[in-house]
């Protein structure tokens, strides 16, 4: 199957969309294969706020037709207590969400952009997707990560070399999510991110943030160890950097 035939046997669906490399090609796939299609951007406190001005940019450029959702997930007990099962139970409530509008909106077909890379063992939120009946048309299509970065980057996307960018309550380990955590996190990385780093990730250990950046990063790092500790001590009492390299732990 193309996603071709895929969006001739399905010409009316629903897109949940966060403006990654996946969901954005399989949006622009929707739209250039004339579907009526609808794009869903959650907004919750787990996403920061670049992410969201990647998702309005992408629909503004492509003239997609994007609803923004906003939900409260700090309400649950079950997402901010962060214990293993906390993946399942937001990737349930978001797409519950996302498929009420919908409905509401006249779209039956609910679609997201998991690929043939991604690994069911690896992902405990796609046992939640099983369970509702999401299409996947990537995963059908036998499209993987790479394949969908070099078909994006032969379409003129911009988010072709977008770094994967796991949610914000990911960084926070071993300890119960909150609002001041998050925002802790977002403003350190938001920093980093200033600096030309690309591709990290700032961990809250407790009041300690860890820092973790890819092996070609390290000199960045040190060129710039002053104004990182003196910028991420506004958040934490102390600063680690993890000598274990991302690309080096596969993660």
């Amino acid at each position: 199957m193309t996603l071709s035939d895929f969006f001739t046997e399905y010409p009316k669906v629903a897109v949940a969309f966060s403006g990654g490399v996946d969901s954005a090609y399989l949006l622009f796939e929707a739209l250039k294969n004339k579907a009526d299609v609808k794009a869903y951007y959650v907004k919750t406190a787990f996403q920061p706020d670049f992410e969201t001005e990647g998702a309005l940019r992408f629909a503004s450029e492509f003239g997609a037709d994007l609803k923004i959702i906003e939900f409260d997930i700090l309400k649950f007990e079950n997402i901010t207590a962060n214990q293993a099962d906390r993946c399942y139970h937001c990737k349930r409530m978001i797409f519950e969400a996302i498929m009420k509008q919908a409905k509401a909106d006249d779209y039956e077909f609910l679609l997201d952009g998991t690929n043939a890379s991604d690994l069911e063992d690896d992902r405990p939120g796609m046992k939640a997707l099983k369970e509702m009946g999401v299409l996947s048309p990537l995963r059908l299509c036998g499209l993987s990560k790479d394949n969908i970065r070099l078909l994006s980057k032969e379409a003129g996307l911009f988010t072709w070399d977008r770094p994967a960018y796991s949610c914000l309550a990911t960084r926070i380990i071993s300890d119960e999510i909150s609002e001041e955590k998050l925002s802790k996190t977002e403003a350190a990385e938001s920093y980093m991110f200033s600096l030309g780093f690309k591709d990290f990730r700032v961990r809250t250990l407790g009041e300690r943030a860890l820092i973790q950046i890819l092996s070609s990063q390290f000199g960045l790092f040190f060129e710039n160890r002053d104004k990182i500790l003196n910028e991420l001590k506004k958040y934490y009492k102390t600063v680690l950097l993890d000598l274990e390299a991302r690309d080096e732990q596969g993660n």
